[in-house]
């Protein structure tokens, strides 16, 4: 069992500004450590850390967690440039997308920051309006990663028009649609068959107590038109904040095994179900391999 998009540690402070140094380990360790441990006891075996490089990308403390809770944790590569690009490097800017694909492709082949952890998928992320040049070009070097390292792009999207543009940057690459997340679809309106007959994935991935019967419905939409198996799921759920004191507020990983799972339940779907969500379409999503248009 899989949650496919949550968070150990963000910071908001801003590219131009992040340092390592604005968090210690063992605090964070701390902090989170009871909340994996959490969700390990209800079952759940692995959490894709979906924290991008110069938003809090921490692949040592991800190791660390990882070997204190049992839990397998997945990072990633790649560059977020929602929010207006301020979580992008100045170089970013400037390069080209066959520059940025190759540095993602390196941390592939050879680890992240000098250590042996590789990612395992690209996250970036674009604004929820038609996109910019920039983001455009975030999206070609994404596909010409994953055409190096068959590595799922995840793209931190909304509506349904920003996606649809991704997905035709993606497909002029060469890139198939099944290589794509769109992260953050229940932000969309409608657009869900149709997408999900594109081929791509629909990440339902801001699920609490506030959205269970919204979620549900859309699950149940596309479950009805026999696309259950182009959906995912997760909290966007976490998590440490690092200059706030004692890492601020904290939201946990459990409202998807203790209440989504049992709503959906009462409500006609099965065992079978779930399994489908929670560990076939993972599986099926994130398996490194290269997805030619």
């Amino acid at each position: 069992m899989t949650l496919i998009h949550e968070h150990v540690l963000v910071d908001f402070i801003g590219a131009d500004k992040i340092a390592p140094n604005r968090w210690k380990h063992e605090d964070v360790i701390k902090k989170v450590l009871p909340y994996l441990l959490e969700i390990k006891g209800l079952g759940i075996k692995s959490l894709m850390d979906c924290t991008p490089a110069f938003i809090g990308r921490d692949v040592r403390l991800l190791q660390k967690l990882s070997q204190l809770s049992g839990l397998q944790i997945l990072t990633n590569t790649g560059f977020y440039g929602a929010s207006d690009n301020k979580y992008l490097p100045s170089f970013a800017l400037t390069e080209s997308a066959e520059s940025l694909a190759r540095l993602w492709i390196n941390e592939f082949e050879n680890g992240i920051e000098g250590t042996a952890v590789r990612p395992g998928f690209i996250k970036t992320g674009v604004n929820p309006v038609p996109l910019s040049d920039l983001h455009q070009k975030l999206i070609k070097a994404a596909a010409l990663a994953h055409l190096k390292t068959g590595l799922t792009i995840c793209s931190h999207t909304g509506p349904a028009l920003p996606a649809t543009q991704q997905l035709d940057i993606l497909k002029k690459q060469g890139v198939h649609p099944n290589a794509f997340v769109w992260v953050h679809a229940s932000g969309s309106e409608d657009d869900f068959l149709r997408l999900a007959k594109a081929g791509c994935w629909i990440s339902l991935d801001g699920i609490s107590e506030n959205n269970l019967i919204k979620n549900a419905d859309i699950v149940k939409l596309l479950k009805d038109n026999g696309f259950l198996n182009r959906v995912l799921i997760s909290h966007d759920a976490g998590w440490y904040r690092p200059g706030e004191p004692h890492g601020g507020e904290f939201k946990g990983y459990t409202t998807i095994s203790d209440k989504f799972i049992p709503f959906l339940k009462t409500n006609g779907f099965s065992d079978l179900d779930i399994e489908q969500l929670m560990v076939k379409n993972p599986a099926a999503a994130f398996t490194v391999r290269i997805r030619k248009a």
